[in-house]
């Protein structure tokens, strides 16, 4: 399918690997001249060249964490007027919620709610002007479906979802949509390195824990970041008009719920 993307301008963030390599990837497939971010400048640079070599379009990247605010400027120097923002970052790690002080919980709400807040504040209103935008947030199946541990990820990540619901309502008159991609469990290397952990605090080998998570998902398996990049590219796709404020669940059928 021409998802209608060749020669758009896309930014997407912490890209250098995992699920937001996927949509990076995905984008420049489709025809997207790309600029990329993460915080391993070597690594960042090496990525930005294996895709801009494979699909043959432009990639920049732009090193720094997303969170500060000379980052998101370096992000916008070389990429001013995107047609597509997909926000993404990694979430605070597991802690059992009465662990976490006030630093912590605004450190958290500023890495998963505040700063994909400030970047769309940024960029959707020249996307109005021009009659298209898409923006894409990366967030978590545990919106839906807390864990415990995970309490200031989740609750950062819903209360986005909660707020750009109304902005999404306001847009999508102007062919700019907002909608929310909810990844459970996908082989990368949060996924790994939390199965080491595990490992190495139980003893028992990394196969046979993997293989027992992977189990009790229904599709048997973990997810892959390209069928997940592809997802977000449809989602960004001139296809993808009349899609907004949405929560797409990819988890390979783990979540028990109708709605």
């Amino acid at each position: 399918m021409d998802l209608g993307l060749k020669g758009k301008r896309a930014i997407v963030c912490a890209s250098s690997r995992g699920l937001g390599r996927g949509c990076a990837e995905a984008l420049a497939e489709a025809g997207c001249d790309l600029v990329i971010n993460g915080v391993d400048a070597g690594r960042l640079q090496s990525v930005a060249n294996e895709i801009a070599e494979r699909t043959g379009v432009t990639v920049t990247p732009v090193a720094g964490d997303i969170t500060l605010q000379d980052t998101q400027d370096a992000l916008l120097e070389a990429c001013p007027v995107p047609d597509i923002l997909v926000n993404n970052n990694g979430g605070p790690p597991f802690r059992d919620f009465r662990e976490l002080d006030r630093d912590a919980m605004l450190r958290g709400t500023v890495m998963n709610m505040v700063t994909p807040i400030e970047l769309i504040q940024k960029v959707i209103d020249p996307m109005a002007e021009r009659g298209f935008g898409r923006i894409v947030n990366i967030t978590s199946s545990s919106v839906l479906a807390p864990l415990p541990g995970l309490d200031l990820s989740s609750g950062a990540r819903a209360g986005l979802t909660a707020f750009l619901k109304s902005v999404a309502l306001k847009y999508v008159a102007s062919n700019v949509t907002i909608n929310h991609l909810l990844p459970g469990s996908f082989d990368t290397d949060r996924l790994r390195s939390a199965t080491n952990a595990q490992s190495k605090a139980t003893g028992e080998p990394e196969e046979e824990i993997a293989a027992a998570r992977a189990a009790g998902i229904p599709a048997r398996r973990f997810g892959t970041a390209e069928e997940f990049g592809q997802t977000c590219a449809f989602l960004c796709s001139v296809h993808a008009g009349y899609i907004t404020g949405q929560n797409l669940l990819i988890d390979g059928g783990n979540f028990n719920g109708t709605w």
